[in-house]
C-alpha cells in the first residue's frame, strides 16, 4: 500500500526527534554549555568585583588584598565600620596581614560609609561570593565529566582548555576526525580569518596556548610546542573518539621530550632581535613619520606617512 503524505510526514519527523536525541544522549554537549557558562560567570564575577573594589575605595582606599574573595568577605564583615573591626576576626580572615589591615584601618583617609551605602555594598560582595559558589559547581562538574568523557585528551592538557576545544569543535566524533594543525588552531578563529582577508602574520595557537607549556615558554619557541601538542592531542582524540583506547601515557612520555628537547634548543642565529625589531616596527609612530600599511589592491605591504593617500 503507497504511503500517503501525511504517514510520510509523521514517519520523517519521528526520524528527526529520534536523530536529535541521540545526538544529545551523551554529556558532550553538556560539557560545552557548562565550559561556555564557567567562561562566562568568570567575566561576570571579575566584572562585579572591578566595580566593587572601585565603589569601596572611597571608604578604605588603603585596603589592598590580592585574594578576590576575601576582599568581599571583608566588605561584609567590616565594611559598616573598619575601625571597630575585631582583632579575632580579622586575623580568622585575613591570617598574617590583619595587623597590618588594622593599622590601615585606623589611619585610613577614607569616611565610613552610611547605613543604605553599606547595605548596596554588602549586596554586591555577596553577589559575587554567589557568582564564585556557582563557578566552582561548575568547575567540578567539568573537572569529573570531562575527564570521563575524554580520558586521554585531559590526561595531556587541563581539563578545561579540553572542554574548550570540545566546544569549539562542536562533538567529540568531529574532534576526533580533525588533523593536528586544526586542533593547534580552535579558539583562533579570528586571527585566522584576519590572516586571510588581510594578510596579517597567520596564528600558531588558539585556546591551548592557556597551557602554562605554550603560554609561559619562549617566544621563539611556542610554535614548535604547540604543533607538537596539536600532533598528540590529534591522537588522544582519536582514541577518545574511535577506538576508546587509553594510549596517554605512552603520549604524554613522548610530549614531555619533544618539550625537553625544544627548551634546550638554542635559539637561531638573529632570532631574539628578529623579534625585537618586529615589536619596535608595530609600535605605533609618532606624527610625521612613516609607517607599513597593507594594500589590498596590491596585496602588499608599503610604506606610507600619516594623512597620505
Amino acid at each position: 500500500m503507497k504511503e500517503t503524505a501525511e504517514e510520510k510526514r509523521n514517519r520523517l519527523l519521528n526520524l528527526a526527534k529520534s536523530s536529535v536525541g541521540s545526538a544529545y544522549a551523551g554529556t558532550e554537549h553538556s560539557i560545552t554549555q557548562a565550559i561556555a557558562s564557567f567562561n562566562e560567570l568568570e567575566k561576570a564575577r571579575n566584572l562585579v568585583h572591578e566595580k566593587l573594589e572601585e565603589w569601596y575605595g572611597i571608604f578604605f582606599p588603603e585596603l589592598r588584598l590580592t585574594n578576590q574573595i576575601t576582599y568581599a568577605k571583608f566588605i561584609i564583615a567590616f565594611g559598616k565600620d573598619k575601625k571597630a573591626a575585631d582583632s579575632a576576626q580579622l586575623a580568622a580572615l585575613l591570617g598574617g596581614a590583619a595587623e597590618q589591615v588594622r593599622t590601615q584601618a585606623e589611619n585610613s583617609i577614607g569616611r565610613e560609609p552610611t547605613q543604605e551605602e553599606y547595605l548596596q555594598l554588602k549586596a554586591l560582595a555577596e553577589l559575587e561570593l554567589h557568582i564564585a559558589e556557582t563557578g566552582d559547581a561548575l568547575d567540578k562538574y567539568l573537572e569529573t565529566s570531562t575527564k570521563a568523557l575524554m580520558p586521554n585528551i585531559t590526561y595531556l592538557i587541563d581539563y578545561k582548555v579540553a572542554a574548550e576545544l570540545l566546544g569549539k569543535a562542536g562533538s567529540l566524533d568531529k574532534l576526533a576526525l580533525m588533523p593536528a594543525g586544526t586542533i593547534q588552531l580552535l579558539g583562533a578563529e579570528k586571527a585566522l580569518f584576519k590572516h586571510i582577508k588581510f594578510g596579517s602574520k597567520p596564528p600558531k595557537y588558539g585556546s591551548i596556548f592557556k597551557l602554562q607549556q605554550v603560554g609561559g615558554a619562549a617566544r621563539f619557541d611556542r610554535g614548535r610546542i604547540a604543533r607538537a601538542y596539536g600532533a598528540k592531542l590529534a591522537i588522544a582524540a582519536r582514541a577518545d573518539g574511535i577506538s576508546k583506547n587509553f594510549i596517554a601515557d605512552k603520549l604524554k612520555a613522548q610530549l614531555d621530550e619533544i618539550i625537553k628537547k625544544q627548551s634546550n634548543r638554542p635559539p637561531k642565529p638573529g632570532s631574539q632581535n628578529r623579534f625585537q625589531a618586529r615589536s619596535q616596527q608595530n609600535e605605533r609612530p609618532r606624527h610625521g613619520q612613516g609607517f607599513r600599511n597593507f594594500d589590498k589592491n596590491q596585496g602588499n605591504w608599503r610604506n606610507r606617512r600619516h594623512g597620505g593617500r
